[in-house]
């Protein structure tokens, strides 16, 4: 069969479009990676929240903002979000406003208003678009949510539940004994996997005065944080009077129900936690002065710290046993720690620090090595102590960037997002290439971040 000399030059071209198409299959096979971050609007109404986004370069790092974001969070004062595996649904919780127009949503006598959970649907190209369904937990002042690692259950804390401190029989006693009159609480919910939809579900274990079953789940009084970690939920509780304490939770993956585990409220001698995080292992975040004594082969240079990062594992019925070498502490330039981020043999902290005093910070990243055998953490190379590495002032998350090369802080104090990126033989993090001012600006300040990431 012969070709006329159209014909060559067309199966020609054909072959060569075909050359290319699988060559570039093969070389740019990358992840597509989004930065979600929500905090307030400082040109907006007070606590107005908002959500910015940027695509995260696959080769550098750098960020470019994704078009039509920022939206509005459709509430005030946002304090966390969660997006659901498959990165298909973004939701946040907005705690509302006091009644000053602030965000001190911690009284059962005059609670915030206006607190909500709103939801979104993810773009292709990292849009998020706002759903008509708006939800409610069932206590007061919400300050956390999370998800299952299935994406089925949602859990929200709040610090106040709904008869807390009303007289001395209440939900608080019935559920946590009669030495409780004030309680904080859980309220679960079953997530439609079609529709995002949340549905409220009932403690089944206990019943309220009326006989009817509670629509949350207590936690001891002033709770801080919680975490789920198998089948523990682990709720951090506690104030400088009374100390901290973590109380467990039984969680059923196939039905969303809390049973009160066989171990009641665990006091860890601390009294101003910050944050419980973490997954094989759990880490309490502390911030109080640890000191570090006299001593041969000092893992940490002797003095005083002041913060710390308490290490547990998980026994049964939830609970914390203490890791191998105890306490360790944050950079002695550095304080408040709120977050830890983990890969591989490494974990940073990232340390809030002052939040009211822009001269003097304290907030930065602090590095540490994971031992393989024993689990403890110890100091990144670098000093005598972890060297802290650049972040914007006080940061209030740590993210780890789908494709494992970059992390991300997003910032209170001067309202940016600073990236960094990993030494993958150390750990260090380092300045993003080609980015010469270290930072990109927000709208207002931050007060969480999270990552949407998909493999193409």
């Amino acid at each position: 069969m012969k070709f006329r000399k159209f014909g060559k030059a067309l199966l020609m071209s054909a072959l060569a479009t075909g050359a290319v198409v699988s060559l570039s299959s093969c070389v740019q096979s990358y992840t597509v990676g989004f930065l979600y971050v929500t905090g307030t609007q400082t040109a907006g109404k007070n606590g107005q929240g908002i959500i910015s986004g940027f695509k995260i370069d696959h080769n550098t790092g750098q960020l470019r903002s994704i078009n039509g974001l920022p939206v509005s969070t459709g509430g005030a004062n946002p304090v966390r979000a969660v997006l659901l595996q498959g990165s298909r649904f973004l939701y946040v919780l907005n705690k509302g406003m006091d009644a000053g127009g602030g965000a001190d949503c911690t009284s059962s006598t005059s609670p915030c208003t206006g607190a909500n959970i709103t939801l979104f649907t993810v773009g292709g190209n990292g849009s998020l678009f706002a759903q008509p369904q708006v939800f409610s937990s069932q206590g007061n002042n919400p300050l956390r949510i999370m998800d299952d690692a299935s994406g089925n259950f949602m859990f929200v804390l709040d610090h106040d539940a709904p008869d807390s401190g009303v007289g001395t029989s209440n939900s608080c006693s019935l559920a946590l004994g009669p030495h409780y009159t004030t309680c904080g609480d859980i309220t679960m919910f079953k997530i439609d996997a079609t529709t995002g939809r949340l549905s409220l579900i009932l403690n089944s274990q206990v019943s309220s005065a009326t006989g009817q079953p509670l629509p949350y789940f207590p936690v001891p009084p002033d709770p801080i944080d919680f975490l789920l970690n198998n089948n523990y939920v682990l709720t951090l509780a506690g104030n400088p009077t009374n100390g901290d304490v973590v109380f467990p939770y039984n969680f059923s993956s196939a039905s969303g129900q809390l049973t009160i585990s066989q171990n009641g409220a665990q006091a860890l001698n601390i009294k101003q936690a910050t944050a419980i995080q973490g997954g094989t292992t759990v880490y309490v975040l502390d911030n109080e002065p640890v000191t570090i004594g006299s001593c041969t082969n000092c893992v940490f240079t002797p003095g005083t710290y002041p913060s710390q990062i308490l290490p547990f594992t998980v026994g049964t019925g939830g609970a914390l046993q203490a890791q191998t070498g105890g306490p360790v502490p944050v950079d002695a330039t550095q304080s408040n720690p709120l977050f830890v981020l983990s890969k591989g043999s490494w974990t940073w902290v990232a340390n809030s620090g002052n939040n009211t005093d822009p001269n003097n910070a304290q907030s930065g990243i602090t590095g540490y090595v994971i031992d393989k055998s024993s689990g403890q953490l110890t100091p990144m190379a670098g000093g005598s102590f972890s060297s802290p590495v650049g972040s914007g002032a006080g940061p209030q998350c740590l993210v780890l960037d789908s494709s494992s090369q970059f992390v991300y802080t997003a910032n209170f104090n001067d309202s940016t997002v600073t990236g960094r990126v990993i030494d993958q033989n150390s750990g260090v993090l380092n300045q993003l290439p080609g980015k010469a001012n270290k930072a990109y600006a927000l709208p207002g300040p931050a007060s969480y971040c999270l990552i949407n990431g998909r493999t193409s």
